[in-house]
């Protein structure tokens, strides 16, 4: 509760500068709400204004960020937002507390290392399936069958959900709970079924954030297909037996399930640090035996010629057989 001193209104907009861990010097994300986003002559600043009128700025580490989450009342000068996409910095305008992914932009010299080995998976169909297969381990710790196929994978995926379910409903005392989505008569579902959907969206928000910050697609699904959302759906699904699911039951006797799931995850997002979790999945996921590189190369904004018998080549370099022209 506010002190006697202070108004609801202005704790309600307290500015905000979040950095969340890093999993490595060269991928780190900066959470920043209600601030101005400025350029001076020392960098870029987060700018807020003081009770007397005048501004109060914090510098921001730009060199070190690959992505700059823009919260609720922010802005940004068109200056600042040069500088970000100089130093290959990923900017994501989202919702309060990261939870909603609303529009990014992304630098032309973001690496599209994450992305190639992404693509690379995606397009054979054995690779494919390695990838679903440590999605379904991840999930739920266990080994698929050898001898599995995709149709009989997503059958023990619905097994052991449907089985998820049946657990929590028991032990909150709900007979005949059944998992339903319908937009056109929101206010009739069950309080459930409410937050569940709006927890994941808040869920799909975050894992949004990290799939573009690390250069990936969020279409190229092993799992799902056919939506411009596939992977993030893919890697949402690691996250909501321990996120999402539980939450929303423990909310089923509230008069605002939705409000309340999206309050209760914007804490527990911090709390369980998920971003930089999504960002080692992924690596996990796409490169199961290599070793992740945990610094940035010093010339990071190289660009290479593609070869497909030679691999990347210099760019830059004029390599017609007869260059007296």
């Amino acid at each position: 509760m506010p002190g006697p001193s202070q108004h609801p209104r202005r704790v309600l907009t307290t500015p905000t500068v979040a950095m969340l861990p890093r999993i490595a010097d060269s991928l780190s994300f900066l959470y920043l709400e209600n601030v101005r986003v400025v350029q001076d002559d020392t960098g870029v600043c987060a700018q807020v204004q003081k009770d007397d009128g005048s501004d109060s700025r914090v510098s921001l580490p730009v060199a070190a960020l690959s992505c700059v989450l823009m919260g609720t009342g922010t802005s940004i000068t068109n200056p600042a937002m040069a500088t970000l996409a100089r130093h290959g910095t990923t900017v994501v305008w989202s919702g309060a507390g990261g939870v909603r992914m609303y529009s990014a932009s992304q630098p032309s010299n973001l690496t599209t290392e994450w992305l190639e080995r992404q693509v690379r998976c995606w397009a054979d169909e054995t690779t494919r399936f390695d990838v679903a297969s440590r999605m379904y381990e991840m999930r739920f710790g266990m080994t698929v069958p050898q001898g599995t196929t995709m149709h009989s994978l997503r059958g023990l995926e619905g097994q052991r959900m449907k089985a998820l379910y049946q657990s929590l409903a028991q032990r909150h005392r709900m007979r005949g709970f059944k998992r339903n989505y319908n937009p056109q008569h929101w206010d009739h579902q069950n309080p459930v079924n409410q937050a569940l959907s709006a927890a994941n969206t808040a869920l799909y928000g975050v894992v949004h954030t990290a799939v573009l910050a690390m250069g990936c697609s969020p279409a190229l699904g092993f799992i799902h297909s056919g939506k411009q959302h596939s992977f993030v759906y893919d890697l949402a699904d690691l996250y909501k037996a321990k996120h999402t699911i539980p939450l929303a039951f423990s909310l089923h006797h509230s008069n605002q399930p939705d409000r309340d799931a999206r309050i209760r995850l914007r804490a527990e997002f911090r709390l369980y640090k998920l971003m930089p979790q999504i960002v080692h999945d992924i690596q996990r996921l796409l490169t199961p035996d290599a070793e992740i590189e945990t610094e940035q190369p010093e010339e990071v904004d190289l660009v290479h010629l593609w070869d497909p018998d030679l691999g990347a080549m210099e760019a830059g370099v004029n390599y017609a057989t007869d260059a007296e022209w």
